[in-house]
């Protein structure tokens, strides 16, 4: 592989928390896979990740078969992710393993659950969804008789913790990671985690403009009141005059996907050039990996603009409102009546707190939309109304 000074490399790896024998001392060789290999396919193979495919992305539990799911999207920042990682000569497997696990933490009902976790956790700590992606994958996600959680490399859990940057005040979850296995907190993260919060950005600003559309919560007419959506619009109805509407609208999702795409290339490998090692992106004390000033600026107004027309629509928001209801409803169902859990979660449920709450949030955060809908229905009786939009 043509890998670059400043990317990461599995055969330096920092390692894993709990160390273990190598699979050709055991015996026992799995494929010719490097240290970052091993941690997708852990990932992949989870059940947490197969649960984000009934996760809210944008709509809460749609009936239609078209709106992206936590998991599709996820899929489709690895994809971006993998572009970047590849042209910038990054590690393409760790790029993939954080872009496909970036979501992970996730509640059911995107950050309308989270809204309620947090304020039912109030007095144990908080919720916080990057913590918690940090806390399934450490910790609760166990299929192996020697350790808890995926024992997955330090530069995955890293590049998890800190793919906003360095973190100076982490939450519980994070912090009794970090106490059991350092991950340089203060630090940046890698090249390859930059480029997956970038590409997060990349996709999820334009897929949910997709979505929007296809809903009919966005408009064509309000979008193109963003400048450089005009601008993209008026290349597509040159290029394509006499295409379908519908068709010059996936144009344009495609080309802003390309436009921003192309951005990152070009200032971070501006930004990158020279860089000796991956400890020096580290070090750098800023991002090296992401969008240019302007493209950054225009992302913002992007962002600005899907939140007061999408995300904070008015139906969006009434069944965000139900969604909190939801959540909050089950976490006092459980704290009031522990019976009202299943066995595999009420053995282990602790007598005293903060730990009581939290084992009852780690609960209700791996719940998909779906079975939080038919635990709702089951303690109480009837199925909360309003929770599908689209």
């Amino acid at each position: 592989m043509d890998r670059a000074a400043y990317a990461s490399d599995p055969a330096f790896s920092r390692g894993r928390e709990f160390p273990v024998a190598s699979d050709i001392a055991r015996g026992e060789v799995r494929g010719p896979r490097s240290e970052f290999q091993r941690d997708r396919d852990r990932i992949v193979h989870s059940i947490a990740f197969r649960r984000l495919r009934s996760k809210t992305q944008v709509f809460v539990a749609p009936d239609g078969d078209h709106y992206r799911t936590r998991l599709t999207h996820s899929l489709e920042v690895a994809q971006i992710g993998r572009v970047l990682a590849r042209a910038l000569r990054l590690d393409e497997d760790l790029t993939e393993a954080l872009c496909l696990a970036h979501d992970i933490g996730h509640p059911p009902f995107g950050h309308a659950g989270e809204t309620a976790l947090s304020a039912a956790m109030a007095q144990a700590g908080g919720y916080d969804h990057n913590a918690h992606s940090l806390r399934t994958l450490a910790r609760l996600e166990s299929p192996y008789p020697t350790h808890d959680g995926l024992n997955l490399t330090f530069e995955t859990l890293e590049g998890l913790a800190k793919h906003n940057g360095p973190v100076a005040s982490p939450n519980w979850a994070l912090a009794e990671i970090d106490a059991a296995f350092p991950l340089d907190l203060a630090s940046w993260p890698s090249a390859e985690a930059q480029i997956a919060n970038v590409a997060d950005d990349i996709a999820y600003d334009n897929h949910d403009i997709d979505d929007g559309l296809r809903a009919g919560f966005l408009q064509l007419d309000d979008l193109l009141t963003l400048d450089f959506v005009a601008d993209q619009w008026k290349r597509v109805e040159a290029r394509f005059p006499h295409a379908e509407h519908e068709r010059k609208l996936r144009e344009l999702v495609r080309g802003q996907i390309g436009i921003m795409v192309n951005d990152v290339l070009e200032h971070s490998g501006s930004q990158l050039a020279g860089v000796g090692s991956v400890d020096d992106v580290r070090a750098a004390g800023r991002a090296l990996a992401g969008f240019s000033p302007t493209m950054q600026a225009q992302e913002r107004r992007l962002k600005a603009f899907m939140y007061e027309r999408l995300y904070y629509h008015p139906d969006q928001k009434q069944t965000a409102e139900r969604a909190r209801d939801v959540i909050a409803a089950l976490f006092v169902a459980y704290s009031e009546d522990a019976g009202a859990l299943p066995e595999s979660w009420r053995v282990g449920l602790p007598e005293r707190e903060p730990e009581r709450s939290r084992h009852i949030a780690d609960f209700i955060a791996g719940m998909t939309d779906r079975f939080a809908i038919d635990q709702y229905a089951r303690i109480h009786g009837r199925v909360p109304e309003g929770l599908r939009n689209v």
